[in-house]
């Protein structure tokens, strides 16, 4: 079973929430308990460049 769509999928998910994360820790998108806060910044480009990687791993794989 090829399971490159999945790791894209999760990839992709995974970037697209610590992109909102790292956006409303540095105030970007207010109106939450992490907006301005720089803990949630920090956390949410870890978890964007988790997302990344996950996705380029993915199209790596199988070749």
């Amino acid at each position: 079973m090829n399971m490159r769509p999945v790791l894209v999928l999760i990839g992709v998910i995974v970037a697209f929430l610590g992109f909102g994360w790292l956006m409303q820790g540095v105030g970007i998108l207010p109106g939450s308990f992490m907006s301005g806060s720089q803990f949630w910044a920090m956390v949410g480009g870890l978890t964007f460049l988790i997302g990344v990687a996950i996705v380029a791993t993915s199209f790596r794989k199988g070749k």
